[in-house]
């Protein structure tokens, strides 16, 4: 019988429990700043991408008596991966600290699920991914940047997540599996995988990005914007990524970036909150917020407003300067709405 458990405390001389491109992650940029158990994640997967031997891992503080980091060493198995192990245990803690288990959201005929963290290899051949969280609260995790990130949106905005996944499971009830996702779905596949969040409490802001007029949204009001790594009470706009896609795409950003985002109007006190407080209030309004887009008969993914990330004030350096947002290929005229 062939033991699948790894261990880090296995005699073997070299472990490579996560691959080199984890390594690469820029744990301090803004755009990852609103990530729930941040500091716990980072801290992990950087040990667990390198190349340890049993003494440097004794050494860095990964023991046997730790009660957390021993359950991720001791309980890998076929149901589980590396990633998936790190993100129940921020789960875990994120629980304790903040709120309780988060749910799936039961669709007709079904009841709310536990969420956990699994292996991608426990998904039913044949079974859609989407259905099998709906029906067990297990989501599929692989060990890659992907499902790293795409876990890690799932512990920052858990009720959205769960409210995606129940119109996914909604579509497929109603028209089953097929070649075409269909408008909804397609709606919440860009979202999921490439969405951003534009909070403001200057509704001339969100306006203005809807209109891709980024002058009066990006440039002209540079500082009512909020700063990710020192936030301000005195703030009027901010953006947090909800794309998994997105986030494992600006491993190596690129100008021409682009997120598809809503726009979520805020009273001033939102920015006086501490982050997780901001990030539990976001997530029940982006909740309401989507159910309300998806409910809709015209939706499209064209109802979400493009916004090239690199120039959301703040994110990178380089958009400091004006001429940064002079660049038509990237910063577009786009679909202006009619006055």
């Amino acid at each position: 019988m062939v033991d699948h458990t790894l261990s880090l405390q296995s005699p073997a001389p070299t472990h490579a429990l996560l691959d080199a491109s984890f390594a690469t992650i820029d744990w301090q940029a803004p755009w990852l700043r609103h990530l729930y158990q941040l500091n716990y994640l980072s801290k992990k997967v950087e040990m667990l991408s390198k190349q340890v031997d049993n003494s440097e891992v004794m050494a860095s503080g990964f023991k046997a008596s730790n009660t957390q980091d021993s359950d991720i060493k001791n309980s890998i198995s076929y149901s589980t991966t590396v990633i998936a192990e790190v993100l129940n245990t921020a789960m875990a803690q994120k629980n304790t600290e903040h709120e309780n288990q988060p749910q799936t959201k039961p669709t007709q005929g079904n009841k709310a699920h536990a969420l956990q963290f699994v292996s991608q290899d426990v998904l039913p051949e044949g079974e859609a991914y989407e259905s099998f969280i709906a029906t067990t609260g297990n989501i599929p995790t692989r060990d890659n940047l992907h499902d790293l990130f795409n876990g890690s949106i799932w512990l920052t905005f858990p009720k959205t997540k769960a409210l995606l996944n129940y119109h996914h499971m909604c579509e497929i009830t109603e028209q089953g599996i097929g070649d075409s996702r269909g408008r909804i779905r397609d709606t919440i596949t860009v979202f999921d995988e490439n969405g951003a969040i534009l909070v403001t409490a200057d509704t001339s802001i969100g306006e203005a990005l809807i209109n891709f007029n980024w002058q009066a949204s990006l440039v002209a009001p540079r500082d009512k914007w909020d700063k990710p790594l020192a936030p301000s009470a005195d703030a009027k706009a901010a953006v947090y990524i909800f794309g998994h896609a997105l986030l494992e795409q600006l491993i190596q950003p690129r100008k021409s970036l682009c997120a598809h985002s809503v726009v979520i109007n805020v009273s001033p006190d939102f920015f006086g909150l501490a982050l997780p407080e901001r990030m539990s209030y976001l997530d029940s309004r982006l909740a309401e917020q989507m159910h309300t887009l998806l409910s809709q008969e015209d939706i499209t993914p064209r109802k979400l407003a493009p916004l090239p990330i690199l120039g959301v004030p703040h994110f990178w350096a380089d958009n400091a300067d004006a001429r940064f947002y002079d660049d038509s290929h990237v910063f577009r005229n786009g679909r202006r709405q009619k006055v």
